[in-house]
């Protein structure tokens, strides 16, 4: 209800001179708003505020936040969520607002590796691979998981989600296949020592171990676990990953020789393309490699630095990096396809935001203080982040007020 004397709301909002305009002049006009100055114009009254909540109007101020769920590209990678109430949220990741919470305790020290799909963590734990539904409604997880996938003889290293499978890599050198429904397996050998990274493409698996080999196998019919190729790498590998266009992958080693931990290999023939960089030093191994398009690709390990490489423009040197603060090594990195990375270090369980039009960490939180653990993994949606430690998996939940 109204004060005494005013006119009914409705009545106002039709004598407001905004309504006089075209909509797409509306627009327009409010285009040059930022998110402060589009939240005040929708509480001058209801319609106004249902036309500044239409995603046309935030799209704009979403491509240049963080984690909002647009690409570099522009292109909108989420559904379900407004764009007005991304928006809002990016405000707290930029500034560390969030509650943790340990979702899940062990007793054991593990390596857990961890993929997200939807509203399910796909989470290893020694042998086995364990699924939990997200609810996001509470603190923790159930301690039984939904599902569980087992397969391997010891720890499983990594994994990946692919074509409707989880392909895995373990320290008994073996390679396991899951249909994600549960309905069968496959195994073989792929490794004379522990596989420790995986990534699979398009009927293809690719496999990096401690036998100082990079595999490439097919999935195709009657040729599943055939090997490819085999590519004598002469170190360490410990991570690698498939170009989007499934043309090519890189490896990142060990750095113990004189060769460049990063190098790309032809995916079809198992040459090699490139190596990356010319200025790493003895032991600067590559822990975590991602692509973000074809042409960039971000790395970090044991050198402290998160690295931005453009393909486009130079293999020699890479177009950005961001240095560690307390000269801890990396051990895992994501993106979130556009201005966002967060990265996990090796010390007291560090998660840190960066900004990459920035130079120095926008955010850093410590989860396993005062007992150091590193960050194995972390994974992250346009509200929450996951963070796998050596006994415990956290959760940061950014929706909060």
């Amino acid at each position: 209800m109204g004060r005494a004397g005013s006119p009914p709301e409705d009545e106002a909002e039709g004598r407001c001179p905004l309504w006089s305009l075209p909509e797409e002049l509306l627009l327009l006009v409010c285009a040059y708003l930022d998110a402060q100055a589009l939240g005040r114009l929708g509480q001058a009254c209801r319609r106004l505020r249902r036309f500044v909540a239409k995603d046309a109007l935030w799209r704009r101020l979403a491509r240049t936040a963080l984690n909002t769920g647009f690409s570099a590209r522009g292109a909108d990678l989420v559904t379900g969520i407004p764009v007005k109430e991304r928006v809002k949220v990016s405000q707290n990741w930029r500034h560390g607002r969030c509650r943790r919470v340990p979702l899940l305790k062990w007793k054991r020290n593990l390596m857990p590796w961890m993929q997200l799909d939807g509203d399910y963590l796909y989470l290893s734990q020694a042998e086995d691979i364990h699924v939990y539904w997200l609810d996001p409604n509470v603190t923790s997880l159930q301690c039984s998981p939904q599902v569980v996938f087992s397969g391997h003889q010891e720890d499983v290293c990594r994994f990946v989600l692919a074509n409707g499978h989880i392909v895995s890599g373990g320290g008994d050198g073996a390679i396991v296949l899951h249909k994600r429904n549960g309905s069968c397996s496959f195994k073989f050998l792929g490794h004379e020592q522990e596989v420790n990274c995986v990534d699979s493409q398009g009927g293809i698996i690719v496999s990096g171990s401690r036998d100082k080999t990079a595999k490439v196998w097919s999935l195709s019919p009657g040729r599943a676990g055939k090997c490819l190729h085999t590519i004598q790498t002469e170190d360490r590998v410990w991570s690698i990953a498939i170009s989007p266009l499934s043309s090519s992958f890189v490896t990142g080693t060990a750095c113990c020789g004189h060769t460049s931990p990063l190098r790309i290999w032809d995916l079809g023939s198992g040459q090699l393309v490139t190596c990356l960089g010319t200025d790493f030093h003895r032991g600067a191994g590559a822990l975590d490699v991602l692509y973000e398009t074809p042409s960039t690709l971000l790395s970090c390990g044991y050198d402290t630095y998160i690295r931005y490489w453009d393909l486009r423009i130079s293999t020699r040197e890479c177009v950005k990096k961001w240095e560690e603060p307390h000269d801890s090594a990396l051990y895992c990195i994501r993106s979130d396809g556009n201005h966002m990375i967060a990265s996990g270090s090796s010390y007291y369980g560090v998660v840190r935001l960066w900004d990459k039009r920035q130079t120095r960490c926008l955010q850093s939180f410590f989860l396993s203080s005062p007992v150091s653990s590193p960050v194995y993994c972390l994974r992250f949606s346009t509200t929450h982040l996951y963070a796998s430690l050596a006994s415990a998996l956290y959760g940061l939940d950014f929706t909060t007020s």
